[in-house]
């Protein structure tokens, strides 16, 4: 999509990766103009009548018992910027950025903060310039929203900071002139406004969920290719087993490894031999890949339940002429989904990296040891195997969960915190590391299948295996795996695995 309008609700995963990642324009539709202009009036009666209202005429979090001027409405809005941009670490990636401004976007639309609409539309024009303000990645502890990188956000909307244009790390106020843009002077209720929200940890929670789809879809791919390879049998996913126990993502595992696997003749060829069951790593596929993609599922609407939600504080609701004060930036829905997930990609990884054993083992597999000839002068894909063993390692302390932990902050006035952004920083770590192993799970299967020359995979297993061969060669002898593995993420980065795939088998669920 060209252009993606933001209004009231609506938003989800396709137009966020199309916004974040394919570079999609945004627009404000009618409705959330009209309703940012009618909030603002409330703002500036309120303001006129020196009313006392949370943030707007007092300071912020545990300084809110101070009484603000009207005199001084525009330098608290100001202040509340500088002084909270205290983030550290690496920046977020071009990406990511992009992601949490358009989220931003989306909550202000929805015009329960009381921000001019001036001010949301410079945001959009920045984000329609390719302006991409550095937001540091650590410092917010996920409720009174994520309150250090929006606030290192926002100050490129009044000229500071720090921005990258063009490839290049500039001052804020240089790339708005580059592209005839004026920073906006902050009006009250301003700054709050764009500083409390649970944006940046839905924002990187949200790309991640997205990537773990596509993962749970690679997952089954490589279950039913080393399952081919290793003799392993069709009948788990017989529709008949998952249908009395009727988890929704089982069955659509099952559905799809059965679909990806039809016509093979390798499994043809050994249905009447000795063996009475296969490892769990292949027969409980359905059932581990299942229980993950449910959680993936959960997320999703987790997740997209927040891109449509208001997450400031205080509330204005211009119907009733009034606002309320509350905790709609505390981010415990996104806290427990993001850690919750993490567990769930996790186990993806655990279950591939032990069928990547069993495929380079010569006592289970009963090929050559670790799928190379000459062994012994070659090594194979023995150290491949060590890569994954340590990546579902490193898993196992990144799905420890940040939500269960809670430090008070501002002289104890918020009290309990999510740690949301910390969860959704370490699901996108554990995504990655799951997305290294299931690579090499695909390289290995591949090589295996090299060696059945005499007997067709399934037609989905066939339609994967030729994919990869197009981009990764067959290893004859000892190269370096670290390139492969990087061609091969990227192939399914591009989806081409899954679209290959999917022209054989049809959708895969």
């Amino acid at each position: 999509m060209d252009v993606v309008t933001i209004g009231w609700d609506g938003f989800g995963l396709r137009e966020l990766v199309a916004i974040a990642r394919q570079g999609s324009r945004v627009r404000l539709s009618a409705g959330s103009l009209e309703r940012l202009h009618k909030s603002r009036g409330l703002i500036e009666e309120w303001v006129r009548q020196e009313r006392t209202v949370y943030g707007i005429t007092t300071g912020f979090g545990a300084l809110s018992s101070v009484n603000i001027s009207r005199r001084d409405a525009r330098r608290l809005q100001e202040n509340i910027l500088r002084s909270h941009a205290a983030g550290v670490g690496e920046p977020f990636d071009r990406e990511t950025v992009r992601a949490i401004m358009a989220l931003r976007i989306k909550d202000l639309c929805r015009g329960h903060s009381g921000i001019r609409a001036q001010t949301v539309q410079l945001l959009a024009d920045m984000l329609n310039a390719d302006i991409c303000p550095l937001v540091p990645s650590q410092g917010s502890v996920g409720a009174s929203g994520d309150l250090a990188p929006l606030a290192h956000l926002a100050l490129a909307l009044i000229g500071e900071g720090e921005v990258f244009y063009r490839d290049r790390r500039v001052p804020a106020a240089a790339a708005l002139e580059a592209c005839g843009l004026k920073p906006v002077r902050l009006e009250a209720a301003e700054g709050l406004a764009l500083v409390n929200g649970t944006q940046v940890m839905t924002a990187v929670g949200g790309l991640c969920v997205y990537d773990a789809i596509q993962l749970a879809k690679h997952a089954d791919i490589a279950a039913t290719m080393s399952l081919e390879v290793l003799l392993g049998s069709r009948t788990e996913f017989d529709a008949r087993i998952h249908q009395v126990r009727p988890h929704p993502g089982q069955i659509a595992t099952a559905d799809n490894m059965d679909r990806i696997t039809r016509n093979s003749e390798i499994i043809s060829s050994h249905k009447d031999c000795s063996r009475v069951q296969d490892a769990y790593t292949l027969r409980c596929s359905p059932q581990v890949h299942g229980a993950s993609r449910d959680v993936i599922a959960h997320a999703r609407r987790v997740l997209e339940t927040e891109m449509n939600a208001s997450t400031g504080n205080p509330l204005i609701f211009s119907d009733s002429d009034t606002f309320l004060l509350g905790g709609n930036f505390h981010g415990q829905p996104v806290a427990l989904a993001m850690d919750f997930l993490a567990m769930g990609l996790s186990e993806l990884a655990n279950i591939s990296e032990r069928r990547i054993e069993r495929l380079v083992n010569p006592k289970l597999s009963g090929l050559p040891a670790f799928l190379v000839s000459d062994g012994g002068l070659n090594s194979g894909f023995m150290i491949a195997q060590y890569t994954a063993a340590a990546l579902v390692s490193e898993n196992k302390v990144l799905a420890h969960p940040a939500s269960v932990d809670s430090i008070p902050t501002s002289a104890n006035k918020e009290d309990h915190v999510s740690m949301g952004t910390i969860a959704a920083r370490k699901c996108r770590d554990v995504a990655e590391n799951v997305r290294h192993v299931i690579a090499i799970e695909l390289l290995c299967g591949a090589q295996a299948m090299d060696l059945f020359t005499n007997l067709k995979a399934g037609v989905g297993t066939r339609a994967a295996y030729a994919v990869i061969r197009e981009v990764v060669p067959s290893l004859e002898k000892d190269r370096r795996l670290s390139p492969d593995i990087d061609i091969l993420e990227g192939l399914m980065a591009d989806g081409g695995i899954i679209r290959a795939v999917e022209n054989q088998v049809g959708p895969l669920q």
